[in-house]
């Protein structure tokens, strides 16, 4: 029997106090980036300050990587009047990312996927398949072998190609999140960008964190699986995130730069934990895309130290470490 929590984090997760000059400050906070709840905790000195300094970093990121946002920068980078645009330092850094990734994952992730994603709406109140043929027109708009970064500008072989970072923002942005806090000697904070869980260091009194990892297709808060890390990010992606069904047909939202549609995948979820947010969140998706057995191959291939838990369609679970497979199906 699953347990049943209120959200993706497990409520062992709280500060413990101390008395006296040795305690330990709290603060945290929820806003909405990239539609999605995020939620901060910081523990120690000065927690307020880095808490407030922490949401303006995600308020800066949004302006920066959101595709749909008519006033950010990668808005006005697909809205180019040059092939050769100069951008910020952070827009340049999750560009080059994402076009690494997506050339380790031979274009299974690709970053240049807007033209045809951007035809999916699964946030209407009445979300419809893509006419095929419009499909495949916006595929042509579609490689990442088209875009290039160097020294501080993007350079577009293309001008019909446009950029999609949702499938690595928010690892960038935890990424960025954890570096500030770690520059600022914090020892004891948690993020949760929607479902990507990242650390730094432990609990305030040392022990690690406790993460539930949500189970496909249950009621929100239904834990599949526990782990206790510290000073690490657990990232989940997942068929069941956003769906709706037409034609008694399911479709899902990660959608397979190859063909237009969602990806078929024997993956229900795929849930990576490791010290590289931007890695961990980019592996998530292209292990849903490419399913199982390429995952495995690739994981072992680029020598990823990651921990990876992958769900199948009848909701079988399986552990897998860089280094081989750590536990049966269960």
């Amino acid at each position: 029997m699953h347990k049943i929590i209120p959200f993706v984090i497990l409520a062992s997760v709280f500060i413990l106090s101390a008395c006296g000059a040795g305690s330990r400050r709290e603060a945290s906070g929820t806003g909405i980036y990239f539609d999605t709840v995020t939620d901060i905790k910081i523990y120690g000195e000065n927690a307020d300050l880095l808490l407030s300094d922490c949401f303006d970093i995600c308020e800066d990121m949004e302006k920066t990587l959101s595709a749909y946002d008519e006033s950010s920068e990668l808005y006005r980078l697909n809205h180019r009047k040059s092939d050769r645009v100069k951008v910020s330092a952070d827009l340049y850094e999750c560009i080059k990312a994402g076009l690494q990734y997506s050339e380790i994952s031979n274009g299974a992730f690709d970053i240049t996927v807007f033209p045809v994603s951007s035809l999916w709406d699964f946030e209407s109140d009445s979300p419809a398949v893509p006419d095929e043929e419009t499909i495949k027109e916006a595929l042509k708009k579609v490689d990442y072998r088209r875009v290039h970064c160097d020294d501080g500008e993007v350079v577009f072989d293309d001008p019909d190609t446009q950029i999609d970072l949702g499938g690595i923002a928010k690892g960038y942005i935890s990424y960025r999140l954890r570096s500030y806090l770690k520059d600022t000697g914090c020892t004891s904070a948690i993020i949760n960008l929607g479902g990507n869980v990242s650390m730094v260091g432990g609990k305030a009194d040392g022990q690690d964190w406790v993460v539930g990892i949500q189970e496909p297709y249950k009621e929100r808060g239904t834990v599949y699986e526990t782990v206790d890390i510290k000073d690490k990010c657990v990232v989940s992606s997942g068929t069941y995130e956003r769906y709706f069904t037409a034609d008694e047909r399911e479709y899902h939202h990660i959608v397979d730069p190859g063909t237009g549609y969602p990806a078929e995948t024997d993956l229900m979820q795929a849930t990576i934990i490791g010290e590289d947010d931007v890695l961990c969140d980019a592996l998530s998706t292209i292990c849903v895309l490419i399913g199982r057995e390429a995952s495995g191959d690739l994981i072992q291939k680029q020598g990823f130290d990651v921990d990876v838990l992958f769900i199948d369609s009848e909701h079988h679970g399986e552990w897998f470490k860089s280094g081989g497979h750590d536990a049966e199906w269960k």
